[in-house]
């Protein structure tokens, strides 16, 4: 049926167009085929959910290759090249701010597990503030699950056709069953070891992208990308700015992160998570040139799209394959960690059969969002801000506090995301201008909240 279904949609397209698409669907099927083949199957509950082979963990490399290229997202990039043409060079680094959360999770992990002997956030929170914390806190990390599925598909599908089309949805279905499929054989085993193959291919194909930019137009120099944008607020940097807020506390409501924070070493865990900082970020402000280059030619809509067109079918596809790529690594990823958090972190049940049908759930929830138009954008700035009670939370780890602190702080936060939703929050506190200026000011005011409430009940013992 599937098959019949995707043949049906290559055949009724205008025959360039089809080319395209024959092209694409190969790329989802043969690079999924081959990931299922070369994963490890696991073969038991060490190997599924700690990616544990032959009694060894990942290494450095391994490690900091998986963190990055989890977190380059398909919308991710998306967003850095739709920055890098709204704000210039200015958008990418303001998008790369981001990366900072690997820093800052990496010393606070390191710190927790070797000052405080944790094994894991749920166990970190259970000690500290009580089964209620938890409880709050994995609802939370299930939201952010949830989200990455179909906000990351969604990216998939716009390559293939437009929102609401049968290509579009047809795409996003099979791309997530043959992702589902191979991190189901080996779980978070799966998950790293495909990362490490997906960076690699990242890499070689972002350089085959820039290559062809700079090579094709000779107008189009470094010098241009450096001067291009204005470093000021309104033009960027509110969003530079709200990035590094929430990098204290963003990194840590997400599992996909913080999972791979507790299975190698501490000193390989901590120098991985620097690297990842360094060269993810790195990544990004690559990527946002792809955008600044859109700018450039004045062109108008979704950059990374744009600038494939303009260059025809072999960058389309190179794009097209970064796009399966990093969308692919956040997939198994998210998969994985769901599964985990219900197996591990919350005892539901530490089998292989149970973490593989979890599996299962988190994909068909994460699908429905999709068949419901929703905005892939928003995923990540206003679940960045409803998680700013995390702050004084993770930062302030070794500082004694009871449960009610986490209480007040979290859902502080969570209050604060909300005016930033439903735009509630008053205007006379916002003392920037232009885009995302209520976003910077919302989470400055909301962490300082968050900061005072945290402390106010230990503060009131004494």
């Amino acid at each position: 049926m599937v098959y019949t279904g995707i043949i049906a949609l290559i055949e009724t397209s205008p025959s360039g167009s089809g080319q395209i698409l024959l092209w694409q669907w190969g790329l989802v099927i043969i690079s999924s085929l081959l990931l299922f083949l070369l994963s490890p199957l696991a073969k038991n509950t060490n190997q599924f959910f700690k990616a544990v082979q032959r009694k060894k963990t990942p290494n450095t490399f391994m490690l900091m290759g998986s963190l990055i290229i989890s977190w380059i997202f398909a919308k991710s990039i998306t967003n850095a090249a739709n920055l890098g043409l709204a704000f210039g060079l200015v958008g990418g680094v303001a998008y790369a701010a981001y990366y900072v959360s690997f820093a800052v999770a990496g010393i606070v992990i390191y710190k927790m597990r070797t000052k405080g002997n944790y094994t894991s956030i749920h166990q970190f929170l259970t000690t500290k503030f009580g089964k209620g914390a938890v409880a709050v806190f994995s609802i939370l990390i299930a939201i952010r699950l949830f989200n990455e599925v179909w906000s990351n598909t969604m990216v998939i599908g716009s390559y293939f056709g437009d929102m609401g089309t049968s290509a579009y949805y047809w795409s996003i279905l099979v791309f997530t069953v043959l992702t589902l499929s191979y991190v189901i054989k080996g779980g978070m085993s799966s998950s790293i070891f495909t990362d490490v193959i997906q960076m690699g291919l990242f890499s070689i194909l972002l350089i085959i992208i820039l290559g062809t930019i700079f090579s094709s137009d000779t107008s189009f120099t470094t010098t241009e990308v450096i001067s291009s944008g204005t470093w000021s607020l309104d033009m960027g940097l509110n969003l530079l700015f709200a990035a590094l807020l929430q990098s204290l506390s963003y990194p840590f409501h997400d599992p996909v992160l913080t999972d791979r924070g507790f299975i190698s070493s501490p000193k390989i865990t901590l120098k991985s998570f620097l690297w990842a900082s360094i060269i993810g970020a790195t990544c990004i402000i690559l990527f946002s040139i792809i955008g600044v280059y859109a700018q450039s030619n004045d062109m108008q809509g979704q950059a990374a799209v744009e600038v494939s067109k303009a260059f025809g079918l072999v960058i389309l596809l190179a794009i097209n394959f970064i796009m399966i790529t990093s969308a692919a690594s956040t997939l198994d990823s998210t998969f994985s960690s769901f599964s985990k958090l219900l197996a591990i972190d919350l005892h539901l049940g530490n089998t292989l059969k149970f973490g593989r049908w979890s599996m299962v759930v988190i994909a068909i929830l994460g699908t429905i969002p999709v068949f419901l138009d929703a905005e892939i954008l928003s995923a990540t700035t206003i679940s960045g801000t409803m998680v700013i009670g995390l702050t004084p939370v993770f930062i302030f780890w070794h500082k004694k506090a009871p449960p009610l602190s986490f209480h007040l702080s979290v859902f502080t936060g969570i209050l604060f995301g909300f005016l930033l939703l439903f735009k509630l929050f008053p205007q006379q506190l916002i003392f920037t201008t232009g885009k995302y200026a209520d976003l910077l000011w919302i989470n400055f005011w909301g962490i300082l909240c968050c900061l005072i409430l945290y402390f106010v009940p230990t503060c009131l013992k004494k």
